[in-house]
């Protein structure tokens, strides 16, 4: 977050509780908190969300920061903690879809489940596709696609794991 905007004597003064500091400090944080609910969060609405509540804690909990410096790093702190938390309650939701598809796919023809896993693949975004290929059905490990790739490890998982997300996604889209 650019803290360069907000001066230590309106940070002190939004600290103190003083409203037209407070209601400054949003408005100067507002487009940092949303830029980064957007690249935290799994969804757009997930962002919004997560941006909202995280302007409704900085509102009630300003007072509690020491100090600006420490600031910008609270409050991506309370924006991550808030995207885990709706990440958390979707998974608790969907875990029921998550047998529902298991079961669908278990019971799909053969010739039309291939079609269906090629449909998958060929739909993910190249970086994400060649690391799942390279996993999944080349059965390569992951520092041989970290090398094969000239990445971290890292990002490889990184990739992997979100490839996989999108994969189920996909596949359960086709119900």
């Amino acid at each position: 977050m650019n803290t360069a905007t907000i001066t230590r004597e309106q940070f002190e003064a939004a600290c103190l509780g003083d409203q037209s500091a407070i209601a400054s400090l949003l408005e100067k944080a507002q487009p940092d908190i949303r830029r980064y609910a957007r690249a935290a969060c799994r969804t757009s609405s997930d962002a919004e969300d997560a941006a909202q509540e995280a302007l409704w804690l900085v509102f009630r909990h300003v007072g509690t920061v020491r100090s600006l410096a420490t600031f910008s790093g609270w409050l991506f702190s309370v924006v991550r903690r808030e995207c885990l938390r709706l990440a958390r309650r979707a998974r608790l939701t969907s875990a029921v879809d998550e047998d529902e598809l298991e079961t669908s796919l278990l019971h799909r023809p053969e010739p039309e489940l291939r079609l269906d896993l090629a449909a998958a693949f060929e739909a993910l975004p190249p970086q994400y596709r060649d690391v799942a290929l390279m996993r999944d059905v080349k059965e390569m490990t992951i520092d041989e696609i970290a090398a094969a790739l000239g990445v971290t490890r890292q990002a490889v998982k990184a990739r992997l794991h979100r490839a996989r997300l999108l994969l189920r996604e996909y596949l359960g889209g086709e119900r």
